[in-house]
């Protein structure tokens, strides 16, 4: 068994993905494996690929099986600016480490994490009737009615699928739009709720579920779109809704709890936090019922940490996933080991081009992820693939609600 592969160069390429570009990180050692990691620089994080390339000069010459080791030396170097794009940055390292470490043992990462526990893994149909809406010109077909969003409804359950999830959306002479003053589109900083967006929002809803059917979960993303006050208001108006669950993302555990004490369905958060030290004040306030964990962001590894403390205060976890295939294996890695598994997102929705970027695509039976035994992570980019679409220069949020 090898006991040390020594890393020769840490490398990171991106292409077109639409609305927003794709990021990866290979690690080269100098026996030859290649470990990747996808990453992302599109929600809210630019600069990742600045932060990368500056500490992969301190991971150059490291033993590659000492991925913990490498890590801990990292946050150190960075301790003083820690969090942000240098936590995801750490991250992506970690995750291509990961991935050299499994292909030099020969076994799949979850091997790594203390075995599988499942080899499927139920999953739900994110962003559902979203991208259609949001960006027609790379996910078909357009949904520009209310009899669109019925009819992915009944898509949803009619390809097997025994969840879905949808946004917030106004709908104006009947076409609707996406509705993200979280995210400055449209530009209300104040981000309130105001009974448009409630009446637009229980039209929506009742809509995709009547597509559905009754036996489809229904779950609703909130994202940072209204501040406790607007959540409470909008947790009312659809309080008689069946409901898996209420996405809800603040940077106040407190308020988070206390709006978690008034819902009448469960409420998910933290997809945005980085480390096991920003997710402890949410346990501690008992402020959510699911964690949602970017695995990516984080590295798969110090997720399984922040797992592992949310099965103390009683708490399943579910993968933040909405990123390419190669994230979407990542995740499935950890979702195959971790023990508090609630269920796992994906996008359904691809684009057209998304195929000729990996080696392989996730397997998909019957709403369920199959869990591949390839060594590492089961899937890589193809670099002839990632040439083919040339990254663009705009994209991602920092290009919502602005003009083309």
């Amino acid at each position: 068994m090898a006991k040390a592969t020594q890393i020769r160069s840490v490398e990171t390429l991106a292409c077109d993905a639409g609305w927003r570009n794709y990021h990866f990180i290979k690690i080269m050692t100098e026996d030859g494996i290649v470990g990747w990691s996808e990453y992302d620089e599109g929600f809210g994080a630019p600069g990742v690929t600045a932060a990368i390339e500056r500490l992969g000069a301190r991971v150059v010459g490291k033993n590659a099986f000492q991925h913990e080791r490498i890590y801990a030396e990292l946050f150190a170097a960075t301790r003083p600016a820690a969090g942000g794009v240098v936590a995801l940055a750490l991250g992506a390292i970690e995750n291509a480490l990961l991935d050299v470490k499994a292909k030099a043992l020969g076994v799949p990462c979850y091997e790594l994490l203390g075995g599988k526990m499942r080899d499927s893994i139920r999953v739900y149909w994110s962003h559902c009737a979203t991208w259609r809406i949001n960006h027609p010109d790379w996910f078909k077909p357009a949904i520009t009615d209310l009899d669109g969003v019925k009819s992915i409804g009944n898509e949803v359950r009619e390809k097997g699928f025994t969840a879905m999830k949808t946004n917030i959306f106004v709908y104006t002479d009947g076409k609707p739009q996406g509705w993200r003053p979280g995210f400055g589109s449209p530009f209300e900083p104040e981000i309130n709720v105001d009974r448009k967006v409630l009446r637009n929002l229980c039209m929506h809803l009742e809509a995709i579920r009547d597509g559905a059917g009754p036996d489809v979960d229904l779950l609703l993303d909130l994202n940072f779109n209204a501040k406790t006050e607007g959540y409470l208001k909008i947790l009312r108006a659809i309080k008689d809704m069946d409901l898996f669950w209420v996405e809800i993302d603040t940077f106040n555990p407190q308020a988070l709890g206390y709006i978690r004490r008034q819902s009448p369905h469960p409420v998910s958060s933290c997809e945005t936090l980085l480390g096991l030290r920003e997710f402890l004040p949410y346990f501690n306030e008992q402020a959510m019922d699911i964690a949602i964990i970017d695995t990516p962001w984080n590295g798969v590894w110090q997720s399984m940490k922040i797992a592992a403390a949310a099965e103390h205060f009683e708490v399943n976890v579910a993968p933040h996933n909405f990123y390419g295939h190669l994230c979407t294996m990542q995740n499935a890695h950890f979702a195959a080991a971790v023990p508090n598994l609630r269920i796992m997102e994906t996008d359904i929705d691809r684009l057209a081009w998304d195929h000729e970027l990996f080696t392989h695509v996730p397997e998909i039976v019957d709403g369920h992820l199959v869990i591949p035994d390839r060594p590492g992570w089961g899937t890589e980019p193809s670099e002839q693939g990632l040439r083919a679409h040339p990254p663009k220069s705009k994209g991602g949020l920092l290009n919502y609600g602005q003009k083309k």
